[in-house]
């Protein structure tokens, strides 16, 4: 049998095992016996009728912390990022920890797209849109981070190789906080593209069923004139698999060359060579997890719990707990390596971030990132769905620790102690991470309400021909 016609059954395996045994049976992909017209009604439904009062609900608290979040720029750069906690010595603070952060959440978005795409795994046509867009919004929150820890905003395109009239002054290319530059954009740039080729066959699908010619109109020129021929779809395979292994790399590359901006410095806690790894892993456990946590929000406000099912969760849930896995084990070899490494300054750093000032924030880091994804051991709590909500956002709260204490601890230490000092959140401080948190969640969940967030073409190729089209036949038949 052909792989095309393996993909499009159901995911449902009988016969023997290899040990004589039976099989286990898996369910389909798509639940409660959909078929094609019924799959483009249920996801493309949210962005025909009005909002509901849960859209609503998750959408007003995330708009008003989105303009706490403006505010706090506004000011902060009015007044000066003197507003925020920064001092000497912890010259990197909140800016840093959350584009650090967001980064990590942005920059798994598209890996997971394209490594599921490059596997031909078919449970990810539940997760690859939402995660996709996460990319594209998690790299816009991140990206305003640096560029107003610079204290000069109005002065970022003195970070690129323009054409200029300021004489000696040019970019600095050995410096690693350039090569964030060209590789966050670069990224961005692709993970844009990679997002929006995927939606053109499904733009074509809202532009035929729009009824208001303003509507037809907005999705016809969006979904570039998509006709569904033969040419159009090999067209498009070419180009989304060219993308796909071009974002892979790409996203790797991306956190390594974050992680370079603590590794190639010569500060304890940072001049470390396994930063590059820890922090791609990192990243993608903490990008599992925000999708999990998006996608168990959109399955109850958007009703898609045939598409988003529990088996989806679970495969998600057990990624989280691999990558989890491969965190502690970077977690515990920093430890050895300081131990190892006979340097009094890496020994000390070390120590002082298990029992000084800031033991708490390390606690939380390892309890969160370390013990409670070992929960998922569990295959009743992997098919609980308020308890993978739990552990996602205990998860999501370990990792933006993570980058809390590898800024701060390294920092507050000097080599000389009396240059040490505290770092505190200031409210300034509270209202930037809490409120970029707001503007993620609007941009989400206005993508959610104008376009599908489940790829329809993809969850079609992967259900029963014969079952899916079953409906649709009879009714020809009794005509």
């Amino acid at each position: 049998m052909k792989r095309s016609e393996l993909q499009g059954r159901p995911r449902i395996v009988e016969g023997e095992g290899p040990f004589g045994g039976p099989l286990a049976k898996r369910e389909p992909l798509v639940a409660d016996g959909k078929t094609w017209k019924e799959v483009d009604d249920d996801i493309a439904r949210h962005t025909e009728v009005m909002p509901t009062k849960l859209w609503w609900a998750a959408f007003i608290p995330s708009f008003l912390l989105m303009i706490v979040f403006l505010g706090s720029l506004g000011v902060s750069i009015g007044t000066g990022i003197g507003t925020t906690g920064i001092s000497h010595p912890v010259g990197w603070g909140v800016f840093i920890v959350n584009f650090v952060f967001w980064i990590g959440i942005g920059h798994a978005g598209t890996l997971i797209s394209a490594i599921l795409f490059l596997f031909r795994q078919t449970w990810r046509t539940a997760i690859n849109r939402s995660a996709e867009a996460m990319t594209i919004f998690a790299v816009m929150v991140a990206g305003l981070f640096p560029l107003l820890h610079t204290g000069r905003p109005w002065f970022a395109y003195w970070l690129f190789p323009l054409p200029n009239g300021r004489g000696p002054l040019w970019v600095n290319f050995n410096s690693p906080l350039l090569w964030d530059v060209f590789a966050v954009s670069t990224y961005g740039t692709i993970s844009l593209v990679f997002w929006y080729v995927g939606l053109v066959p499904d733009l074509a699908t809202l532009r035929d069923r729009a009824k208001h010619p303003l509507r037809k109109k907005v999705y016809g020129m969006l979904c570039l004139g998509w006709t569904g021929g033969n040419r159009s779809w090999r067209h498009y395979e070419s180009a989304y698999l060219m993308l796909a292994g071009l974002a892979t790399p790409l996203v790797l590359s991306v956190h390594t060359i974050v992680s370079f901006d603590f590794a190639v410095s010569v500060i304890p806690g940072w001049h470390t060579t396994i930063f590059p790894p820890y922090f791609v892993a990192g990243a993608i456990f903490s990008g599992f997890a925000m999708v999990l946590t998006l996608t168990i929000i959109m399955r109850i406000v958007f009703n898609l719990k045939s598409y988003i099912t529990i088996n989806h969760l679970e495969s998600m849930a057990k990624v989280v707990l691999l990558t989890s896995g491969v965190v502690a084990i970077a977690y515990i070899t920093e430890f050895v390596i300081a131990y190892y490494s006979a340097v009094p300054a890496e020994r000390f750093h070390f120590a002082n971030r298990l029992f000084g000032p800031y033991w708490w924030a390390a606690l939380i880091m390892y309890g969160c990132n370390m013990l409670v994804p070992q929960l998922l051991w569990f295959k009743k709590i992997r098919r609980s769905i308020p308890a993978l909500f739990v552990i996602t956002l205990f998860v999501n709260l370990g990792m933006w620790f993570e980058r809390y204490v590898i800024v701060t601890t390294s920092l507050h230490r000097d080599f000389v102690p009396s240059s040490w000092g505290m770092y505190n959140f200031k409210v300034m401080d509270w209202m930037l991470t809490i409120g970029s948190f707001g503007m993620f969640m609007t941009l989400f969940l206005i993508f959610a309400r104008v376009l599908p967030t489940i790829t329809m073409f993809e969850v079609k190729a992967v259900m029963d021909p014969k079952k899916a089209s079953r409906k649709n036949r009879k009714e020809v038949a009794d005509v």
